[in-house]
């Protein structure tokens, strides 16, 4: 009988002490899972307007600051003013579209590498009376053609960005130089500012295929020429040389940029404007993936 009863005790303290050690479990915090904050936090970004101006920026940018830690700090401007930032030492990394200009500026020392990633093409929009037949052209520079030989009248950035140095490479494949010419506006400003200004004068205009989708509802201008391969619009990634200028975040540049050419990224810029418009706004390359 005494045995029983010390067995009974044992089993009392046993279980008492398994008890206590639930509690104490049931008690602790869960582990922290919040990414710790970098050492050098900010990012400066310097990127082109088409970029900023489509959404795409302040659609993956949330991710990717909840995913890293870090901040970016997004200066938007055409490629030629993006790709002066970075030679000045105002910016850690550049997201551009211009690759004569990007490889000059690797070539002068400014930059690491050139990381091509994604891409989306050109269009040449205008008004649905399509005065010049742009839509019966089968190249971008059949269209600028008829655009000058109907004298009809053109928007161009004119602000030194990608898509002007896209524009003015088309002009002088046909040997035509339009400055200067009564029917050929130049209109010193951003994407999307440029698309209101031909859309106002009813005028034709060539534009990344994103930032049109993404403000065409208070566009009075159609899509006449889309996809044609003398308008594919490449994107690329730099990081500033941190040779050149020693204060550059260069973690910060590495971390966006693999970030940026990782799985969730590109998955998310694969699905990007489908919602909206049936069809994605931009295009992963494909050795990304």
């Amino acid at each position: 009988m005494k045995i029983k009863k010390n067995w009974l005790l044992l089993l009392v303290v046993l279980m008492a002490v398994a008890l206590v050690f639930t509690a104490c479990a049931s008690s602790e915090k869960p582990e922290d899972t919040e990414v710790a904050t970098p050492e050098n936090p900010v990012i400066r970004l310097s990127t082109t307007t088409s970029v900023n101006d489509s959404g795409l920026l302040s659609y993956l940018q949330p991710y990717f600051e909840e995913d890293t830690g870090y901040t970016l700090e997004i200066t938007s401007n055409g490629t030629g003013a993006a790709i002066a930032l970075g030679q000045s030492g105002d910016a850690d990394c550049l997201l551009v579209h211009a690759k004569a200009a990007e490889e000059e500026f690797i070539n002068a020392g400014y930059g690491v590498e050139r990381i091509p990633f994604m891409y989306n093409y050109f269009v040449i929009v205008g008004p649905e009376s399509d005065p010049a037949g742009v839509a019966d052209c089968a190249t971008a520079a059949e269209a600028f053609e008829a655009i000058a030989n109907k004298g009809s009248e053109f928007v161009s950035r004119g602000d030194d960005s990608g898509t002007h140095k896209a524009e003015l490479k088309i002009w002088t494949s046909v040997n035509i130089d339009p400055t200067g010419k009564t029917w050929y506006v130049s209109s010193g400003s951003g994407m999307g500012a440029t698309l209101n200004q031909a859309s106002e004068r009813l005028a034709y205009c060539l534009t990344d295929k994103a930032t049109y989708l993404a403000n065409s509802a208070n566009l009075d201008l159609k899509i006449l020429l889309a996809e044609s391969e003398d308008m594919k619009n490449t994107y690329s990634m730099i990081a500033v040389n941190p040779d050149k200028w020693p204060d550059t975040n260069i973690d910060g540049s590495n971390a966006f940029i693999e970030w940026m050419t990782g799985d969730k990224a590109t998955d998310l810029i694969a699905e990007f404007g489908v919602k909206e418009y049936s069809e994605p706004l931009f295009f992963v390359i494909d050795n990304q993936k």
